[in-house]
């Protein structure tokens, strides 16, 4: 493979270095929003039913809208997509500003939903601007330090909406703050002169029409079909894992709620390190043999989450993760951007988020099910293995 250049180069291009800006505090003020969303539901209601529909609220506009904000994407500028985004969404957050009792929560579900509506059109455009501001050979380490990037930023967030929470005694400070990094990062986004000018899709095509050309192109290309299956499948099993791995601590192992920091920074800190490295030798590593290493990698350490005798057993299987989700994250994308056409980027980049929070929403809903016929042990046994499989099966379409 060619050269790639290093971080450190990267981040001396200046339209990377505006749009990685704008990620990182966007991603920032989602993680401040996220958390603060959770707590006003359990301080307002303490119910567990409106934490959880809190929770679908942000998740459901994205397999609703996700494919129609795709197309959409394909046909405006990117850059004003996102500008537009960012603003739209500066104004929307201080809606729940207003929710200070039960009876509104309503409104605030419904500014959730709204707010992630937008957001379903801002991440497919950073992806399909992503190829106009990096070489063509460097963008897997450009994905990786973005992964990192937003890894950390999220932690981040997370902690500083805590402290707010704990500090003011009131979240309307987070929200404030949160509306400000929306436009911090319309403002770093609108200053990118590279163009993002739509690249000869026909406006008046009808939609319908524009999402089957999306889903024939993946459909015609083993490298995308692989990518989006293999991703599915390890979604598929790893959606149960995230939802019984509270119930797996506190029962199973009988060990408190605080260990789940450790365990948290356990997973977060080998992400980023591995985003690290992976920005470094990127040149010298194929994202094709990347994505089928970091599936089974990910299914041998879940499966061994079955055998799990004490927390420390389970912190070092964390840690060994997060080895294999931030290169199998970046890889993904950068075989998104390099295999496809930049007028498809913004449908084909919607179709696979689609894709992978439906089946994560799946697996998610039929955890408890299959936890209780089965066990939780079995679950993650099960998960782990169709992990495996998902990697074995993507190594062969990808010799194909």
């Amino acid at each position: 493979m060619t050269e790639a250049l290093t971080p450190r180069a990267l981040l001396g291009i200046r339209d990377f270095r505006l749009l990685w800006a704008g990620q990182v505090v966007s991603s920032f003020g989602d993680a401040l929003t996220n958390l603060a969303l959770l707590l006003t539901a359990q301080r307002l209601t303490g119910s567990t039913s409106a934490i959880a529909a809190t929770a679908i609220a942000i998740a459901v506009p994205q397999l609703t809208f996700g494919l129609i904000a795709g197309v959409y994407v394909d046909r405006w500028d990117r850059k004003k997509v996102m500008v537009v985004s960012d603003i739209i969404r500066a104004g929307l957050v201080l809606g729940f500003l207003l929710v200070s009792s039960a009876d509104l929560m309503w409104l605030l579900y419904g500014v959730a939903f709204l707010q992630a509506s937008i957001g379903t059109f801002f991440n497919p455009a950073r992806t399909a601007l992503m190829p106009r501001v990096v070489p063509a050979d460097s963008l897997l380490g450009a994905n990786s330090l973005s992964e990192m990037s937003r890894i950390v930023a999220g932690v981040a967030g997370t902690a500083a909406a805590g402290l707010i929470a704990g500090v003011a005694g009131s979240l309307s400070p987070v929200f404030w703050l949160d509306s400000a990094t929306f436009l911090v990062s319309a403002y770093a986004v609108a200053r990118i002169a590279t163009s993002a000018a739509p690249e000869g899709t026909d406006e008046h095509a009808a939609v319908s029409t524009e999402l089957r050309e999306g889903l024939g192109l993946v459909r015609r290309s083993r490298l995308l079909l692989g990518v989006l299956a293999g991703g599915a499948v390890v979604m598929l099993g790893l959606g149960a894992v995230n939802v019984l791995l509270v119930p797996f601590v506190i029962d199973d192992l009988a060990i408190s709620e605080s260990w789940f920091g450790a365990l948290e920074l356990a997973q977060v800190s080998s992400m980023v390190a591995a985003g690290a490295v992976l920005a470094v030798v990127a040149g010298r590593v194929k994202p094709t043999r990347l994505i089928p290493i970091g599936m089974v990698g990910i299914g041998v350490v879940v499966a061994a989450m079955a055998a799990v005798g004490n927390v420390w057993h389970l912190i070092g299987l964390m840690f060994a993760v997060g080895w294999f989700i931030t290169p199998l994250q970046a890889s993904v994308q950068t075989i998104v951007q390099r295999t496809v056409p930049g007028s498809k980027l913004g449908r084909v980049g919607a179709l696979l988020s689609t894709v992978m929070t439906a089946t994560n929403v799946i697996s998610m809903a039929a955890a408890g099910v299959i936890a209780g016929a089965i066990g939780v042990r079995s679950v993650f046994a099960l998960a782990g293995l169709i992990a495996i499989g998902a990697g074995v099966v993507t190594v062969a379409v990808f010799r194909g």
